[in-house]
């Protein structure tokens, strides 16, 4: 089985800024590229922090209302110098969270959620920036065909990988979601099945109606496993 990579899915023409990149020509670059954050690389290309529109917008939100009717807010010092501050280096939230080439998209996405950004820049191992892969870059994993994950099911993982027969389990996908019908030699090979297949790039949901030859999860021997213990003697 291969899962699509980080290295598959980001982009590899990535906007960026120096450190000493000014605010406005910061807010430039995100209104003129449609994006909505910018890594921000040292003179060796290495990633030190990200600059988001939230990060510009520090400086609008401390400004006295013209009309004097909003309430003056009071940011604590971090927010107060980020609101201060004139260029990328300032304006920046580092250590930038990163992600490698080689991740699967599974570990970006929680890499994601855990640390509740929208996209994370990609480095080698020198830290080199050489990428940007985003919520809508790990997506395009469930743009893949049915009759592609169909295949990658049957042929990958249950005659390969399991080495169950062809025709033993029937495998039907619509939509993303997966439907398998069918017999295994033994019961301890359904959850198996059902998690390898879950584990497909572009499976949305798995339902399993699996049958077993031989109960092989309890020390007691099941009706079947009696019935060819006593055709055996």
């Amino acid at each position: 089985m291969r899962h699509r990579t980080v290295g598959d899915l980001m982009t590899t023409s990535v906007v960026k800024v120096r450190q000493d990149t000014g605010f406005k020509e910061i807010a430039k670059l995100l209104a003129e590229y449609d994006i909505t954050a910018v890594p921000v690389v040292d003179d060796d290309e290495r990633v030190v922090g990200v600059v988001s529109e939230a990060d510009l917008l520090r400086k609008e939100a401390a400004q006295l209302d013209p009309a004097g009717l909003l309430p003056t807010l009071r940011p604590g010092p971090d927010d107060r110098a980020k609101a201060e501050a004139t260029t990328a280096e300032g304006l920046m939230n580092g250590p930038a969270v990163t992600a490698r080439p080689q991740w699967t998209a599974v570990e970006a996405a929680q890499v994601m959620e855990r640390h509740h950004v929208k996209r994370l820049p990609v480095v080698d191992e020198a830290d080199r920036l050489v990428g940007l892969v985003s919520r809508a870059d790990l997506l395009r994993v469930f743009l893949r065909g049915d009759s592609a994950i169909r295949e990658e099911i049957s042929g990958e993982v249950l005659l390969h990988t399991l080495g169950v027969a062809p025709g033993a389990i029937t495998v039907r996908v619509v939509g993303g979601r997966v439907s398998l019908k069918g017999t295994v030699e033994r019961r301890s090979l359904v959850p198996v099945v059902v998690r390898l297949c879950q584990s497909v790039d572009g499976v949305v949901d798995v339902s399993a109606e699996l049958h077993h030859h031989l109960d092989d999860t309890s020390e007691a021997p099941g009706p079947e496993a009696s019935r060819r213990a006593g055709l055996a003697t």
